[in-house]
């Protein structure tokens, strides 16, 4: 694909959203990413910002659909030219804002698939040894599964962010939004573990590569900060040796997490302040599976449930 280098605006933009509101240089990767696919597609147009109007960012939308992009991939990318048009606009550098009336596609929510609560124990219970990398790999599985961070929250924990003592957390979530987490007894049982001489301690290299990789909580295998990637392996890895596949990423834990809470009696304004969510209907979706296991549960147990 050729590469096409993005206009002066849209490098503005990414700047104001770095700047004025703090996004994260994941979320400006996918803003880059999706304004250089737009402004591809308008170049191959011979289409300028200034030029464009609200029927060619349907028109767009309807390339997107063409080319078999996902509801969620079309929203996201939407947003993305939504922001542009409307930063021109609010900036003087266009008059209008052609993509003001353009609606976002629906996205159909789907309800997230948390494993049972004996798949979480085997794929835990899958970390075998007591090196150094089992005794990481086990807190990084127990700490997801404990506390439902995201993955970009785990790998982000320094030192300074745990305080076993009084069994908390600090996490920083989307937006930097700080909160803090409780950290449960086998987490920090794990914690406790990956963070003894036998632990964290081999991983240490006689020489930081990076500054801020000798406070990360988490080590890869030179030394420097486990990665998202590298935490993701690491769930993989073991859900893998139990025969989980496809079916295990840090964000099934997440969800997990949420789930089992949920079915367990938490209220849901708790759940929300724990996972971080910025809006209770985000985690209202973990109550459609906890409804759904309660008639899965009715519907084999109560002796009329089926009767007719």
């Amino acid at each position: 694909m050729e590469h096409f280098d993005l206009p002066l605006e849209a490098e503005e933009l990414l700047t104001w959203l770095r700047v004025e509101k703090g996004r994260s240089s994941g979320t400006l990767m996918a803003y880059r990413s999706d304004l250089r696919a737009y402004w591809a597609w308008l170049t191959e147009a011979e289409r300028d910002l200034g030029d464009v109007a609200e029927p060619d960012i349907a028109a767009y939308v309807a390339h997107l659909r063409r080319r078999g992009s996902a509801p969620a991939t079309i929203k996201r990318s939407m947003v993305a030219v939504r922001s542009l048009h409307r930063f021109c606009a609010l900036e003087g550098t266009t008059d209008t804002d052609p993509a003001a009336g353009v609606a976002l596609p629906r996205v159909p929510r789907g309800v997230p698939k948390a494993l049972n609560e004996d798949e979480v124990a085997a794929l835990i219970d899958a970390v075998t040894g007591d090196d150094a990398f089992a005794r990481r790999d086990r807190a990084v599985v127990e700490v997801l599964y404990g506390t439902g961070t995201r993955i970009s929250e785990l790998v982000g924990l320094s030192l300074a962010d745990v305080d076993l003592a009084e069994g908390l957390l600090r996490a920083f979530g989307k937006g930097a939004r700080e909160r803090l987490v409780p950290v449960g007894r086998c987490a920090a049982a794990a914690l406790e573990a990956w963070l003894s001489a036998e632990g964290r301690s081999v991983l240490t290299p006689p020489r930081w590569a990076r500054r801020g990789d000798a406070e990360a909580l988490f080590l890869n295998r030179r030394g420097g900060r486990l990665s998202r990637q590298g935490a993701w392996g690491i769930v993989r890895k073991y859900g893998d040796r139990i025969g989980l596949g496809d079916r295990i990423t840090p964000h099934v834990l997440r969800h997990s997490c949420a789930t089992h809470m949920l079915d367990h009696g938490a209220d849901i304004r708790a759940v929300q302040e724990l996972l971080g969510h910025a809006s209770i209907s985000t985690t209202q979706v973990y109550t459609l599976v906890s409804t759904e296991r309660l008639w899965s549960v009715y519907r084999s147990a109560h002796p009329r449930a089926l009767a007719r």
